[in-house]
């Protein structure tokens, strides 16, 4: 029967580990160089810890166990390798600042100091808890000091723990930029050896996390100094080369047009990229060349056309989506595949049809299987790990697929529980796979077709609108692009939505500080009034409050005032609704009209403001607010003449509503617009050339 130790014993245990630690840890304050080295380089052999489990009473089989313990924590390093409880143990007992020490001091022998830099770079590779406490001890410094070293050794060792500290989900990325020299030096270091260049380039690829590390990286030669790199012997210093250039040119159009230009032995680069994407090639090196090729045409380096993205990059990243690949593989597969497709109808054409891509995804959420299925609990750990990663990939690339071609949006919602498996996804606890199921329902729901059938079939309007009422703004963004769409007046979707209480939320969301939401939320409304009842008109008007409006009238961003006059467009239509929401809004709606037709706006902005006033000039009472209104009247005679035939055409729409002859008061209109000169002017356009100009 096997023994269970005690909380005396254990404790026992634990003081004499603790009691052993400390007296190899004050070995490095000894006075004697040679007992401190001997104290440092002890301390990389491997602590094991034998407890067997005996069949014979308690008392033997603690007693073998303390024994074994005595006698195998013998010195330092014993704690250090292996076991993240020891290293925890000996960074709290003090020993870091003192290797730290020694590392640094010119006195120390350079066999010393390497050995102090390893035990340094086993601690760093326990526990976040430890980097942070390497981190809190000013380690970097030290260990870049280090590198001024001439003793090769040494500055590997440097190398390889700060390689181990810098890949650290703890560690910020822009401790290596603080210094503007240490990035020159690390490029002057890459000659030195293949640890040099691996350690190198696998720093610069952890630490390189957007445009601004890019530029540093890209001004200080990275892509001349690396490049050559992509030949070595060695396999790692290649694929560590290949990861550093795969996050250089990602989004990055002047990395990408710099590196389809570089040789390396007569060759270029997007030629080496391509020989690293035969299948004969390791799949970690398929993936990455995959990624670089990918981000350079994306930015615009290489055509979407060329043959090494048709017949090369996009079938080796669905290859990467079968299920013969590892799950982590699939996953960065779909996840570059849909960033590369993302942009280009005919890229997503050619992925739609490859090796039955869109059914192949489904596979994607068939993970984890079930307990049931799964007899070895290391697999379950691992599919339940990757599950999330999974499905947020299938969504992403799905989205990818349907963004613009209607048969590929048809064959993805034909999928297998399609429909129901991007609802369920919507209230995933996983902010990313959310997101991504947002983003895929959003391409979908670009389909009419898609809107009148399996929309309203699955009532996806309602998980949406949960989604709508709690979100970070990251899903807030899309989630509220798609209402855009479910509001269409050929939605089904867009009366529920309505009974809902959308107006609302979506009047809060043109009060966002998020340009995006402001965006969406006028659209969404501008949507919704399209074609709508009166009372739902008038809730609008009343949501969005006239102070609201005037404010979206003068935002800085002409998206935002276009959607809002756009939205005023759609609420001054149908006679009826033009004179009851001037009866009531009159005095505003003129008012902003009049500031907008004076402002320094584009023509496009201008021409829905004009369009406006023919729709206020339709109404039958509401005409009277532009009659009696000289200043409005000026500016459309001043429209009327303009270089640009669209504003004069609008302005003509204006007038042709003002002087209609059926309407009452029609000839008192045309007589005022006769005085001001309104009759010539329009003799005038009548011999234009321009047909649409002579013909109105």
């Amino acid at each position: 029967m096997a023994c269970v130790l005690e909380a005396p014993l254990r404790m026992s245990v634990l003081s004499e580990v603790t009691a052993s630690s400390r007296h190899y840890v004050d070995r490095l304050f000894d006075l004697d160089p040679q007992k401190v080295l001997q104290g440092v380089m002890c301390s990389s052999k491997p602590l094991i810890f034998y407890i067997p489990f005996y069949s014979s009473d308690f008392l033997k089989c603690a007693l073998t166990a303390f024994c074994k313990v005595s006698i195998h924590v013998r010195d330092m390093k014993n704690a250090v390798i292996g076991n993240n409880k020891q290293k925890a143990n000996l960074i709290v007992l003090g020993a870091v600042p003192r290797l730290l020490y020694l590392l640094q001091q010119e006195t120390s022998s350079t066999e010393l100091r390497t050995e102090c830099a390893v035990v340094l770079g086993s601690l760093a590779m326990g526990t976040e808890n430890n980097v942070k406490s390497l981190l809190d001890c000013h380690i970097i410094p030290a260990l870049l000091q280090g590198l001024l070293s001439p003793d090769l050794k040494f500055i590997e060792a440097c190398l390889r723990c700060l390689r181990t500290i810098f890949i650290s989900p703890v560690t910020p990325e822009d401790l290596l930029y603080t210094d503007a020299t240490v990035v020159s030096h690390l490029m002057a270091l890459l000659s030195r050896s293949q640890y040099t260049q691996e350690y190198i380039c696998q720093i610069f690829s952890h630490c390189c996390k957007g445009p601004d590390h890019q530029t540093i990286l890209f001004n200080h030669g990275a892509v001349q100094n690396i490049a050559h790199l992509l030949v070595s012997t060695s396999y790692k210093v290649r694929m560590q080369a290949l990861k550093c250039f795969s996050v250089l040119a990602f989004e990055n159009p002047q990395v990408s047009m710099t590196l389809v230009n570089v040789s390396v032995d007569g060759e270029l680069l997007p030629q080496i990229f391509v020989k690293m994407l035969q299948r004969d090639k390791p799949i970690e090196m398929q993936l990455t060349s995959a990624k670089c090729l990918t981000s350079m045409c994306r930015a615009g380096a290489i055509r979407t056309d060329d043959s090494c993205i048709v017949l090369k990059t996009l079938p080796c990243l669905v290859r990467m989506c079968s299920k013969e690949r590892l799950l982590e593989e699939r996953v960065e597969g779909a996840e570059t595949l849909a960033y590369l497709i993302e942009t280009d109808v005919e890229l997503q054409r050619i992925a739609s049809i490859t090796d039955h891509l869109i059914v192949m995804l489904a596979d994607y959420f068939k993970y984890p299987s079930s307990v049931s299925a799964i007899t070895d609990i290391k697999r379950l750990d691992h599919d339940l790990k990757h599950a999330h990663e999974l499905r947020q990939a299938a969504f992403k690339l799905y989205a990818s697929l349907g963004a613009n071609d209607e048969d590929i949006r048809k064959k993805i919602i034909e999928t297998e529980n399609m429909m129901d498996r991007i609802v369920n996804g919507l209230s995933e606890s996983s902010i990313k796979v959310r997101l991504a199921a947002v983003r895929c329902l959003h391409s979908l729901s670009r389909s009419v077709q898609q809107l009148r059938t399996s929309f309203q079939d699955h009532a996806v309007w309602k998980p949406l609108m949960k989604v709508l009422q709690n979100a970070p703004n990251e899903i807030l963004i899309v989630a509220s692009s798609t209402l855009c769409n479910l509001l269409l007046e050929f939605s089904p979707s867009k009366e529920p939505i309505l009974e809902s209480g959308a107006i609302e939320l979506l009047c809060s969301l043109t009060q966002s500080e998020n340009l995006a939401l402001r965006v969406n939320g006028i659209w969404a409304l501008m949507n919704m009034a399209f074609q709508a009842e009166q009372k739902i008109k008038s809730d609008i008007l009343r949501g969005l409050s006239t102070e609201q409006l005037f404010q979206l009238l003068s935002d800085s961003d002409v998206n935002v005032l276009m959607k809002t006059l756009g939205l005023l467009r759609n609420l001054l239509s149908t006679r009826p609704h033009i004179d009851h929401i001037m009866s009531t809004h009159g005095k505003q709606i003129m008012q902003a009209v009049t500031l907008i037709l004076e402002g320094e706006h584009n023509i496009e902005v201008k021409e829905q403001t004009l369009c406006i006033l023919a729709n206020i000039a339709d109404g039958t009472t509401a005409k009277e607010l532009i009659m009696t209104n000289d200043d409005i009247l000026q500016k459309i005679k001043y429209y009327m003449s303009h270089s640009n035939a669209k504003l004069q055409l609008a302005a003509m729409f204006c007038i042709s509503n003002l002087i209609w002859n059926e309407e009452e008061g029609s000839q008192e209109r045309q007589d005022k617009l006769r005085d001001m000169g309104i009759v010539d002017i329009l003799h005038k356009l009548s011999q234009s050339s321009d047909p649409n100009l002579c013909d109105k």
